[in-house]
């Protein structure tokens, strides 16, 4: 039977979820930053199954789904999907099988999506990897470039890889930038001064980063930027006692960059975040 987490109950779910961190960094990040059961709209419920736990089903505040329920019966989900009976619910994200499992047992095969997307994940050791080689570059943080370049990328990311609504994207993007700069997580790549590609942690832990945002500006593509800012940043992380990348891809042109650097192929892990 599932029964919703308790503040004894953080070190066993912790514990399961690190078995699956490929898939886990949302929930586990969200858990570290926000805390359960608490106010934070990003804080989570979590309802284990079992005592080990098998297991877990979360959902946070504003109504995000984050599962991690590998080889659970139709049965099992669906009385997962009874708990949260009547919660708002703004989208499904974690492992691909999963998250089509959750879909089709809710029944919301039909349900308008401004992102419905299954993409490759990727996972790096930080013991090996590849640094490119462009002379010239640096990594600075956002604080040392201009905000209205960065936010603007943002937005621009926004729109592009997320469908996000482009008057909605640039609220987004000025709120994500807020919090970047609160926590440090996110790094542009200067080539001769000049800004040219960003990228950033989506989820941290003390010895795992959750690569996402990564974002070269169109006319800037194809020129080993995006790599050369991911491959800086792991250096520092890894510099900091981080062990261990992992990401998903959101086109080909970024999956090749990722392997480029020593990314191995990983699974498949899906983002679907229905239009409200």
């Amino acid at each position: 039977m599932w029964r919703l987490a308790q503040r004894q109950d953080i070190s066993a779910l912790q514990k399961f979820l690190y078995c699956h961190i490929q898939s886990s960094m949302f929930p586990l990040g969200n858990l570290q930053d926000y805390g359960l059961n608490g106010p934070h709209p990003r804080s989570m419920n979590f309802w284990l199954l079992g005592d080990t736990p098998r297991g877990t089903f979360g959902i946070t505040n504003e109504g995000m789904i984050l599962p991690q329920c590998p080889d659970l019966s139709d049965v099992e989900i669906a009385a997962a999907l009874d708990l949260i009976h009547g919660r708002k619910v703004i989208g499904v994200v974690g492992e691909t099988a999963q998250v089509r499992q959750i879909i089709h047992n809710a029944g919301w095969q039909g349900r308008p999506t401004i992102l419905n997307r299954d993409e490759p994940a990727f996972a790096l050791d930080l013991s090996a990897f590849a640094l490119p080689e462009i002379p010239g570059v640096k990594l600075a943080s956002l604080g040392e470039v201009d905000r209205d370049l960065v936010t603007g990328w943002r937005r621009a990311y926004h729109v592009e890889c997320l469908g996000t609504d482009p008057t909605q994207a640039a609220t987004q993007a000025e709120q994500d930038i807020d919090r970047y700069l609160e926590r440090d997580s996110h790094r542009v790549l200067l080539h001769n001064g000049q800004p040219v590609a960003m990228t950033g942690f989506n989820a941290a832990l003390p010895d795992v980063v959750q690569i996402g945002g990564v974002y070269t500006p169109p006319d800037l593509r194809r020129r080993g930027y995006a790599r050369t800012v991911l491959a800086l940043h792991l250096s520092e992380a890894h510099a900091a006692g981080v062990s261990r990348a992992v990401l998903f891809a959101a086109s080909n042109a970024a999956a090749r960059a990722y392997i480029a650097i020593g990314f191995a192929p990983a699974g498949t892990f899906s983002l679907v975040l229905f239009n409200e």
